[in-house]
């Protein structure tokens, strides 16, 4: 595949709500570092900075972050404001709340439901924004999210956010969730390496109720936030080789493969991983080998 004519749009489009969005995103993530939060090496600002720009020349629409994004020296929300702001028209930008880091990094106590307000009043701050496009509530393990949603729903009421999501959850907290305010998209981990009937079970109903799933870790797997290991099996590289791909663009497009309401939100700081992760969304699997690969999936391996 020749990825530098390639745009975000050659993955066709979905809408998160009322916001239409191409389905090839952008996960701001892995701006910070080499690796996620402060697990790697600080990134080079103005690399990262020109990652972003870039992305948006190529399509991008789509941007997922969270104020818990950063490593030492760098915050994702910084970034993108310094970036992108004042920003484009159409551009959706979609961020987290729940978890917590303190100032050195270390994961704290998630947050309470008072809480949430501070924490979507630091991502308004950060990003330099009079109001969120689309808030996630990440579940922390929590067994009824209820009240947790119940103050975000308070919050988009406010006009502080225009739509609310959830990350990590099963069918039963989107039931919960929905029986409060509507529900635009699901985020979980989701991929190739990740078997889990579940979260197939949640893709599909998503689909049903015209809701978006955004699987975290599609390229990465089972490397999560440290990242891809490099490592495919024979599987993978041979259908990489019959289009002329790469491993993760097979990843992303298999991703892409399993519904219309399915979106990708790769992250990178590097300008050429950019590039090659739009132009997946370019990339036609077959029958056959969706069929191959969903059968890899099932297995695990």
């Amino acid at each position: 595949m020749t990825s530098a004519k390639i745009t975000a749009a050659a993955a066709g489009t979905w809408k998160l709500g009322d916001l239409p969005v191409n389905r090839i995103g952008f996960g701001a993530m892995r701006l910070t570092g080499s690796a996620a939060f402060h697990l790697g090496t600080p990134s080079d600002r103005t690399r990262s900075i020109a990652v972003l720009r870039r992305a948006i020349e190529l399509g991008v629409d789509h941007i997922d972050t969270a104020a818990f994004y950063f490593s030492s020296l760098r915050s994702a929300n910084e970034l993108i404001n310094s970036a992108l702001a004042p920003y484009p028209d159409g551009l959706v930008i979609a961020t987290k709340v729940g978890p917590h880091r303190d100032y050195s990094g270390e994961w704290g106590t998630a947050a309470r439901p008072d809480q949430l307000r501070g924490q979507v009043e630091e991502n308004l701050r950060q990003l330099g924004r009079d109001h969120l496009d689309v808030v996630y509530l990440r579940r922390m393990r929590q067994d009824s999210i209820a009240e947790h949603f119940g103050a975000l729903a308070e919050l988009r009421d406010a006009g502080l956010i225009r739509h609310l999501a959830l990350s990590d959850v099963g069918s039963g907290h989107l039931a919960e969730a929905q029986a409060i305010a509507p529900v635009v998209s699901v985020q979980n981990k989701y991929g190739l390496d990740f078997p889990d009937p579940e979260t197939d079970a949640l893709l599909r109903i998503c689909g049903e109720q015209g809701i978006a799933f955004v699987p975290f870790f599609a390229i990465a797997g089972k490397g999560g936030a440290q990242g891809a290991s490099g490592a495919d099996d024979d599987e993978v590289l041979a259908v990489a080789r019959a289009h002329g791909a790469s491993p993760a663009q097979v990843r992303l497009a298999w991703t892409l493969r399993q519904g219309p309401h399915v979106l990708a939100i790769p992250g990178t700081g590097n300008p050429d991983h950019l590039a090659e992760n739009v132009a997946a969304g370019a990339l036609r699997l077959t029958d056959e080998e969706t069929t191959r690969l969903d059968a890899r999936h099932a297995r695990g391996e």
